[in-house]
């Protein structure tokens, strides 16, 4: 009993150990700072409508959300593969251009959540008012214009990028 006793003791004694060093690691890093901005410069790889890579960096266009590569619209009976034409749109728009990046988060997949311009033009605004990507926040008028004369997906019904997602993985 006093051996079967003290490994029962010293069991709970090395969980409560563990839960205070995982208590002070995330209060530590609760208290980290921001990370620098990081800024990248150089020739695009075009993944899909939102997402890149400049200089080995994965970027994903701050504020838009582009159809994804697998996503269908319709014109009437017609349908068209949405998400590849805006992932051919953004590969047209950045070819043999410099194309410079900048942010200072990262989203759940580890893309640097960037603002990015080529030829002093800031790509994330120009797909919204070219029709091929959607506003999450701040390109609501560049949404409205595109809206109205129904540039790129606007001339279609179309699912929201985030709803077309959440359908087929639960992913937003």
């Amino acid at each position: 009993m006093g051996l079967l006793h003290y490994i029962r003791v010293n069991r709970w004694a090395d969980l409560a150990l563990l839960a205070l060093i995982i208590l002070a690691l995330l209060g530590v890093i609760r208290f980290l700072p921001e990370p620098a901005p990081t800024h990248v410069a150089g020739p695009a790889r075009v993944i899909d409508g939102d997402s890149l890579v400049v200089e080995g960096v994965q970027i994903r266009l701050l504020g838009i959300d582009a159809p994804e590569l697998a996503q269908i619209c319709r014109r009437g009976n017609d349908a068209w593969a949405c998400g590849r034409e805006a992932s051919r749109r953004l590969r047209k728009r950045l070819a043999g251009r410099l194309v410079e990046c900048s942010g200072n988060r990262f989203d759940r997949h580890r893309r640097l959540l960037a603002l990015c311009t080529a030829d002093g033009v800031e790509i994330n605004r120009w797909m919204v008012e070219q029709g091929w990507a959607v506003s999450f926040d701040g390109y609501r008028d560049a949404e409205n214009a595109a809206r109205t004369a129904l540039r790129g997906i606007w001339g279609s019904q179309f699912q929201r990028p985030s709803a077309w997602r959440r359908e087929r993985s639960g992913d937003p």
